[in-house]
C-alpha cells in the first residue's frame, strides 16, 4: 500500500520544484531552510548581487497556490526591506492524478500547479 506524503515531504517536494526554477533563472543559493513554517525558504542573489527572499508555500489542489496570507506577509515585506532583500513568492499546488483522492502519495504520479515565481513589491501598501 502506498503511503501518504506528509506535510514536510509535500513542502519539501514543492520547494525542489521552486529551487529547479530559481536555479535556471540564474539564482546563486546563499542559504536553504526547508523546515515548514521557517521563512524565507532560500536566500539567493542574482548576478547584480540583489538578495531576494524566496518564499515557498505548498497546497493541496484545487487549493489555490498563488493565495497568500497578506497581513503577514506584510511583516515578511518589512523584514526583507531591513535586509535591503526583495521578496520572491512561489505558490506549488499538489494533488493526487486520480480526480477523487486528496492525498499524495510516495512514489507516484501527481498533479502539479505552478505559475512561476512571483515578485512582491516590498514598498509599503
Amino acid at each position: 500500500m502506498s503511503k501518504p506524503l506528509t506535510e514536510q515531504e509535500l513542502h519539501n517536494l514543492a520547494m525542489n520544484h521552486v529551487g529547479k526554477d530559481l536555479e535556471q533563472r540564474g539564482f546563486e543559493f546563499i542559504a536553504i531552510n526547508s523546515k515548514l513554517k521557517k521563512h524565507p525558504q532560500f536566500v539567493c542573489i542574482d548576478k547584480t548581487k540583489q538578495y531576494y527572499f524566496v518564499i515557498v508555500r505548498a497546497v493541496i489542489l484545487p487549493d489555490n497556490p498563488n493565495n497568500y496570507d497578506v497581513i503577514w506577509m506584510e511583516s515578511f515585506k518589512k523584514h526583507a526591506r531591513e535586509n535591503d532583500a526583495k521578496v520572491l513568492y512561489a505558490g506549488v499546488g499538489l494533488g493526487n492524478k486520480d480526480e477523487g483522492e486528496k492525498e499524495v502519495y510516495l512514489n507516484e504520479e501527481y498533479l502539479l500547479e505552478y505559475e512561476g515565481i512571483q515578485v512582491l513589491d516590498t514598498n509599503l501598501n
